[in-house]
C-alpha cells in the first residue's frame, strides 16, 4: 500500500509551489520525497527526534558537493588546522 511507485508517484509531486516546512510526518511503512536547494556544501545529518531511532539506524546523511557559484563553494580549511 505505501510502496513507492517510480512511474506513478513522481507525477503527483508538487514542483510548482511546494510547502516550506521543516517537519514531515511519515505514516507507518510510508515514504516521503524531499526536495531542497543544495547550495550549502558539506555533510548534513538528518534524523528523527527520538534518540532510540538513531540507534536503530533511522537516520541519514546528505552529502552536498561544491557548486558552481561562489556562495555554493566549500570554504578552505583554516590555516591553523592540523593535517590528517
Amino acid at each position: 500500500m505505501w510502496n513507492f511507485d517510480k512511474d506513478k508517484d513522481p507525477l503527483m509531486y508538487n514542483l510548482v509551489d511546494p510547502p516550506l516546512q521543516n517537519t514531515i510526518h511519515i505514516p507507518k511503512d510510508g515514504w516521503v520525497a524531499i526536495r531542497f536547494k543544495a547550495k550549502n556544501p558539506g555533510v548534513w545529518y538528518m534524523h528523527c527526534h527520538f534518540d532510540r531511532h538513531m540507534v536503530w539506524g533511522m537516520d541519514m546523511v546528505f552529502i552536498v558537493k561544491d557548486g558552481e557559484s561562489p556562495e555554493a563553494k566549500m570554504l578552505p580549511p583554516p590555516p591553523d588546522m592540523p593535517p590528517c
